[in-house]
């Protein structure tokens, strides 16, 4: 399928652009009238994008716009959820700030997690309810998707019960952490395509001791296109929620 990359002029996305520089708009369909759209927010600042999701899940919840997915990649940042058990940091905030390593704290599910260049995440904005979606298929939705992508890159991965993500073996490769308001979405998932792995030191993921981060780019020792990968996912996208 081809993705087109839209017009500034589209009213839809024009409080977007005022966020977020430099983003390109994949519809699913050149129609823009088509009921998902996929916004590509290239590299961009975790805080800025928090934002937007804010703003993007209440304009969802007022109809005023369709369900939309943001696909990002962040600059180094360490977030944690809102369950304060699973908020493991290693390492101080102030010396992780001259890493330019910044820790921000959010409401979505699950514990500590980290985000940085060559990881691909996306923040689904949409209405489970008119998906006919309950929490729990919507998760393992994600799961699905996430499966899908890493399975096109060469690396098969599982699930395990209780622990939202994907796993290869005893390795986490991707992590789900959501949050849902008035039926409406917004967090998500992030897969580790090619980045640097060493960030999860300062961390212990999602609260789980003893787990160990993994990539495609490890597994496989192969330097994946993150324009490839984001292609691969808007499709599955387009297949999961259109």
């Amino acid at each position: 399928m081809q993705f087109v990359q839209s017009s500034a002029k589209i009213e839809y996305v024009k409080f977007v652009a005022e966020k977020i520089q430099n983003r390109e708009l994949l519809p699913a369909q050149a129609d823009i009238a088509c009921p998902l759209h996929i916004i590509d927010c290239g590299l961009a600042d975790y805080r800025q994008v928090l934002q937007l999701q804010h703003q993007l899940r209440e304009k969802r919840r007022l109809g005023e716009i369709q369900n939309t997915i943001l696909i990002v990649e962040h600059p180094p940042v360490i977030t944690l959820g809102a369950r304060q058990s699973a908020n493991k940091l290693l390492a101080d905030r102030a010396d992780l700030a001259q890493k330019h390593i910044y820790v921000v704290d959010i409401r979505r599910g699950g514990g500590t997690t980290a985000h940085n260049p060559g990881q691909l995440v996306f923040y689904p904005i949409v209405n489970l309810q008119e998906l006919n979606l309950g929490i729990s298929e919507y998760i393992r939705k994600l799961e699905s998707i996430g499966a899908e992508l890493l399975g096109q890159s060469g690396v098969h991965t599982e699930r395990r019960k209780g622990f939202p993500g994907m796993w290869v073996g005893e390795k986490k490769i991707a992590s789900i952490g959501v949050r849902i308001s008035k039926f409406i979405t917004y967090h998500g998932m992030a897969i580790n395509i090619n980045n640097d792995l060493s960030i999860f030191d300062f961390l212990v993921p999602c609260g789980l001791d003893g787990i160990e981060m993994t990539s495609v780019l490890k597994q496989t020792g192969k330097h994946s296109s993150m324009k490839q990968a984001k292609e691969r996912l808007s499709q599955l996208l387009i297949r999961h929620f259109y």
